[in-house]
């Protein structure tokens, strides 16, 4: 039998009466915290979605402004284990229509609902392999792993981790209010420890963040699904970050010369003794380089007989040594 798009937005509509979720408890490292609702929970008062994109309902749900008394307590770089349920725990904790992305963000404690520009996302999960983020959770009873980010500072924060069906989402709510995509959206008070220092600061405004023009809210999940756009930002990677590399320096080293005062330079393929030319008298004395091994010395060209001091005596006294710069005498 051939289904048409419509048919299967008709028959997920029929469903969703009773297909919503809701978090019933947090892991740490494996060991359970136990039953988190209005305890480490801001939990809302049943499993309905939000759809409006402006309601303050869509950051912690419609208690997310009202605090809850305890924490989980968590150090940086802990496995958190979130657990989603539909009635009762370990039931089938969403309906299989409500094909979508889970995300997670986290941001400073506030006693308040969430509004703002305070969130910065940690995790996320689309479509990938063929599966949507809800068909692994329903497939693991109802329990999504992700890392506490391992370097971010000590304190307290809220912990927000949504569920985002997509069933109705080909159409806008704003344009269609029996339709639009369903947030299940659900905040987790924490302490968190460690020595860390990255504070998360993404900034993330959800309430303007997320629009009826962002391609993954509005999305027809009926068509042929390839890839899809994750809402919000990418993930925060502060929590990686490594120190600025040193400043490359571009002064030259101390024990090179300027260019206005340097020898003559050897050539690499001659090794000669090279003589400065002669100075006049206002110039400095003469520079001679030195080859590092002793070499034969060619005969002086005609053009550096003046190189020889004038002498009192007719003849010239001959150099004791080649290969060797005669003493100059003060």
């Amino acid at each position: 039998m051939h289904f048409t798009a419509a048919t299967l937005a008709l028959a997920a509509f029929a469903t969703s009466v009773s297909a919503h979720a809701t978090m019933f408890g947090v892991s740490v490292n494996g060991v359970d915290q136990g039953d988190g609702r209005n305890v480490y929970i801001r939990s809302p008062p049943n499993n309905s979605p939000v759809k409006n994109l402006a309601s303050p309902d869509l950051i912690c749900g419609p208690n997310g402004g009202r605090a809850v008394g305890t924490f989980v307590k968590a150090a940086a770089g802990s496995k958190l284990t979130f657990e989603w349920y539909h009635d009762n725990r370990n039931d089938d904790i969403i309906d299989g229509s409500h094909k979508g992305p889970i995300i997670t963000y986290i941001a400073p404690f506030t006693e308040g609902n969430g509004v703002g520009p305070i969130w910065s996302k940690i995790a996320e999960d689309g479509f990938s392999n063929g599966q949507w983020a809800v068909d692994k959770i329903r497939a693991n009873n109802g329990k999504i792993d992700f890392t506490l980010p391992a370097n971010i500072a000590a304190g307290k924060y809220l912990i927000r981790q949504e569920i985002i069906a997509l069933h109705e989402g080909d159409t806008a709510f704003s344009q269609n209010a029996a339709r639009g995509a369903q947030f299940y959206p659900s905040c987790v008070q924490f302490e968190v420890s460690g020595s860390g220092s990255v504070v998360p600061n993404q900034n993330f405004d959800i309430n303007k963040g997320y629009t009826s023009q962002d391609p993954g809210i509005v999305f027809n999940i009926y068509q042929a699904v390839t890839s899809y756009p994750i809402p919000g930002p990418k993930i925060f990677s502060g929590s990686g970050a490594s120190p600025a590399p040193a400043p490359v320096t571009t002064s030259a080293p101390a024990s090179v010369r300027p260019t206005t005062t340097a020898a003559p330079v050897v050539p690499t393929t001659s090794s000669a003794v090279v003589v400065a030319p002669v100075p006049t008298p206002s110039s400095a004395a003469p520079v001679v380089v030195q080859p590092t091994t002793t070499a034969v010395v060619p005969p002086v060209p005609t053009t550096l007989a003046t190189l020889v001091r004038p002498s009192a005596k007719p003849t010239r006294r001959p150099c004791p040594a080649f290969g060797k710069a005669k003493k100059r005498e003060n």
